[in-house]
């Protein structure tokens, strides 16, 4: 006869960069997979967000986010990935709501999403912009992926 076991997660939520290990945090973002993000631009990128999200579990980063904000009319939450074999579990609506909480007095709260992945955010409120325009990097990607389109 086969049991099932099922085993609590212990998971610890922290808002500093204090003890981050870049070069896992990078493979975390490959791994999501959310791109192919250095190390050192993760730690510049995440050392200019007014308020980040790190989840750790035994010692190690599974989850991350960030929000570029100005104090006073805008947020803007980004980044926000988890290791494939922690998805699916509420981390990344946990992430998000921090992020929210963090956010609030912001006049607006702006983030685009993976293609696909819009359900996801409006359970948070999260409506769908008529109006947003964007410059990629890397435009041919963006435009396969489906962040953009020619229209």
């Amino acid at each position: 006869m086969l049991q099932k076991l099922e085993f609590k997660l212990e998971i610890e939520f922290k808002y500093t960069k204090e003890g981050v290990n870049w070069n896992e945090l990078s493979d975390l973002y490959r791994r999501a997979p959310l791109g192919d993000k250095s190390a050192s631009e993760l730690e510049r990128a995440f050392s200019n967000s007014m308020f980040k999200c790190f989840v750790w579990s035994s010692g190690n980063i599974i989850g991350s986010g960030r929000a570029l904000a100005d104090g006073v009319d805008c947020s803007y939450i980004c980044d926000v990935a988890v290791l494939p074999e922690y998805q699916g579990k509420g981390i990344g609506g946990d992430i998000i709501s921090s992020l929210l909480k963090a956010s609030e007095g912001h006049k607006k709260i702006i983030l685009y999403s993976v293609p696909g992945r819009e359900p996801f955010y409006k359970k948070y409120g999260f409506k769908r912009m008529n109006t947003a325009m964007a410059i990629f990097q890397h435009e041919a990607n963006a435009l396969n992926i489906g962040l953009v389109s020619e229209t």
